[in-house]
């Protein structure tokens, strides 16, 4: 009995910790840093607005060997913007840092910074030769991040879990899933499909009310029955809420495909994590008949916090 009050308490604290913290959900924190070439050579630089709180007091940009600053003027002489650019605390407050940099001809080009690539190599023309691994290896941590920082989309999957169990069939319920937010993630990045991200945020909150609702009764209901039919169709909308972060990151048009590819493989890669950590723990708790029990509380915890997000989402819309 002990044991079982102790698992509530961790469930209310879950719960309550989630909706003291809604914009964790569904969401990466990304810092601009924009640079206009005025001159050859000469390049004017400012954080983009919209931070509450200056970008300056937790980001500090270190230039390329030869660059110049003063104020917002960078100097980079007549060999141009060539050399190492890195940003000290990235990786903190913020997960990554887009630098996008548009040259005299208006050409321009986005390099992507994380804490585990802290560092782009800049060649000084917008017709730059990064390779594709470049490109892969920061878009692949960039989707791992945006998984497992989206606390709606980690919450979506484990009522999924609840509710399928560790049987065969979840195998192709994720496959479901996979298959429908990749198909929305490459329609809405490549322009083929544009949703405002206000209705798409609240659809995803309610998609965890009702499947954490389907979870936790016995009935045999459709959700029930073909589970990966439900995975399908709501993954077709977290697939847009993961088109949303990635448009936010922007997408290099001499690499287009390799980025919106790896950013799925690291979506993919993040779900897997979460659906293995998830196997862990089941193994775990199965020895303790308490923890079982434990199933209902969590269910409820879940789906609170879930309706909590979807008032706030549909009163935004409202608003």
């Amino acid at each position: 009995m002990k044991r079982l009050l102790s698992w509530l308490r961790a469930a209310l604290l879950l719960a309550l910790a989630a909706a003291a913290l809604p914009s964790l959900a569904h969401e990466m924190s990304m810092a601009e840093l924009q640079l206009r070439e005025t001159r050859r050579g000469d390049f004017l630089w400012q954080w983009s607005a919209g931070e509450k709180r200056p970008v300056n007091q937790d980001l500090t940009p270190v230039w390329p060997a030869g660059c110049t600053v003063d104020a917002n003027l960078l100097s980079c002489g007549e060999q141009g913007l060539v050399g190492t650019l890195s940003v000290k605390g990235v990786g903190e407050r913020y997960s990554a840092v887009i630098a996008k940099v548009t040259w005299q001809d208006g050409e321009s080009r986005v390099y992507t910074l994380t804490k585990s690539q802290p560092t782009v190599q800049l060649y000084g023309a917008a017709n730059d030769p990064r390779g594709m691994g470049e490109i892969a290896s920061a878009y692949t941590l960039l989707g791992i991040e945006h998984i497992l920082g989206g606390i709606d989309h980690l919450l979506f999957v484990v009522s999924l879990l609840f509710l399928v169990g560790f049987r065969r069939r979840l195998v192709w319920t994720i496959t479901a899933f996979t298959a429908a937010h990749s198909l929305t993630l490459a329609s809405s990045a490549l322009g083929w499909l544009t949703l405002r991200s206000a209705p798409v945020e609240a659809s995803i909150a309610l998609s965890i009310v009702l499947v954490a609702g389907e979870a936790l009764h016995q009935r045999d209901t459709a959700a029930r029955r073909w589970p990966a039919l439900v995975a399908f169709l709501f993954g077709l909308v977290h697939g847009l809420g993961f088109a949303g972060a990635l448009q936010e990151i922007g997408l290099p048009q001499n690499h287009l495909l390799v980025a919106l590819l790896t950013f799925n493989v690291g979506v993919e890669i993040g779900q897997l994590m979460t659906v293995g950590a998830c196997w862990c723990l089941w193994r775990i708790s199965a020895r303790w008949p308490a923890a079982q029990r434990a199933r209902t509380a969590l269910l409820y915890a879940i789906g609170a916090v879930a309706a909590y997000w979807s008032w706030l989402r549909i009163a935004a819309i409202l608003a």
